[in-house]
């Protein structure tokens, strides 16, 4: 799989942007506050319908532009996907596919894949649980799209049960009596896309942990061994060995009822996906708080290695991008990273100066400058 063609229009300082890629490796190079990092940034964005950099969708629209479009070609087994995606904050987006709309944006998922490593993926290692989270259901979605809807439906169902935790917390407070039985209705709600969700990424993890072990090993050469295993908020609750949704739908369910009384004393659901981490040993002791600065870059690493390898396996060779993260690594691990991403089909590198670059990597070359993308070779 690779992008042939790439067209932005006011997307982030981008008023236009047109760019012709090759298979094999490209590199977009220029001084800081340029843009190259908003490029890669938009077909990051075709490929999980979100952006690694911010939450919401409004700051990828140009200051005074009241949309954006992005526009990319993918070439996959021969074949040609136009995907076309419109960024209208405060409104609903719109998605196009072979110039033919589609009933909802996140209908074009799958037809790009790719595997970002970005300097901000040192939070996977050192930032809150939430990281982790967005991770893990970013590569759930690239694998298996449907995902994207079960993630919607349970952020939807959670945020409701939320606001309702909240009113009976307040009357409760005042010496009303709350009605309980729609809290019934949301549990069973939260139970049914909760466990969905829960049985896609536990059976991630379990597919996800081997190509960290040896992604680490390449990448830190002897300082792990790297482990990841999954911190449910089920607890003892959840089901032994490798549960379906129907048993975790259960669970949660039980689990739920259980804790009512403390969500009802504090108003927010404690129990489900929302809850849950994903925990990076390394040598067998937790890797935040005690991994280094230089051994936190290489698990990062290790984590997006093994996506763009995970994803590989399923058939479907991802575009791997590398934004501005050799400046970040040693000589050694940069040597070693170059090794591993040369045998990608595509691999898009940004960097300020070419000279961060590895040789192996050096390949067409793009000059992102006022306003202009111009390849020079």
């Amino acid at each position: 799989m690779y992008v042939r063609h790439l067209s932005v229009t006011d997307f982030r300082s981008w008023a236009a942007a047109e760019v012709a890629f090759d298979p094999g490796p490209s590199v977009l190079v220029g001084p800081n506050g340029q843009g190259k990092t908003n490029l890669v940034e938009a077909l990051g964005y075709v490929a999980t319908l979100g952006s690694h950099r911010v939450a919401l969708d409004a700051p990828l629209v140009r200051e005074g532009a009241p949309r954006a479009v992005v526009r990319a070609a993918v070439v996959s087994d021969g074949r040609e996907l136009l995907v076309e995606l419109e960024i209208n904050p405060g409104r609903a987006n719109r998605a196009r596919l072979n110039r033919g709309p589609v009933p909802r944006p996140r209908d074009v998922l799958g037809a790009l894949r790719s595997v970002l490593f970005a300097p901000e993926d040192l939070a996977l290692v050192r930032g809150d649980p939430g990281e982790r989270r967005r991770f893990l259901d970013d590569l759930l979605v690239q694998r298996t799209p449907r995902y994207a809807g079960v993630r919607s439906d349970y952020e939807r169902v959670l945020k409701q049960r939320g606001a309702l935790l909240k009113t009976a917390r307040a009357r409760r407070g005042s010496g009303g009596a709350a009605d309980l039985r729609t809290l019934d209705v949301w549990d069973g709600h939260l139970a049914r896309f909760g466990s969905e969700l829960l049985a896609g990424r536990l059976g991630l993890v379990r597919a996800l942990e081997p190509y960290v072990s040896s992604a680490y090993e390449e990448v830190a050469r002897g300082a792990g061994p790297a482990a990841v295993t999954y911190a449910c908020s089920l607890g003892a609750a959840l089901p032994p060995d490798e549960p379906g949704a129907e048993l975790l739908e259960v669970a949660l369910l039980a689990e739920l009822a259980r804790v009512r009384p403390a969500e009802l004393e504090r108003g927010v659901t404690l129990v489900g996906p929302h809850r849950d981490d994903l925990v990076l040993s390394l040598a067998g002791r937790p890797a935040k708080g005690y991994a280094s600065h230089g051994e936190s870059w290489s698990y990062a690493l290790a984590l997006r290695l093994a996506s763009y390898e995970l994803l590989s396996s399923d058939g479907a060779e991802p575009v791997l991008v590398l934004d501005d993260v050799f400046a970040e690594l040693d000589t050694a691990r940069r040597g070693r990273l170059a090794k591993l991403a040369g045998r990608a089909e595509q691999v898009l590198v940004t960097a300020a100066v070419a000279e961060d670059v590895p040789p192996e990597l050096l390949g067409a070359r793009y000059d992102v400058a006022d306003g202009e993308v111009r390849r020079v070779r």
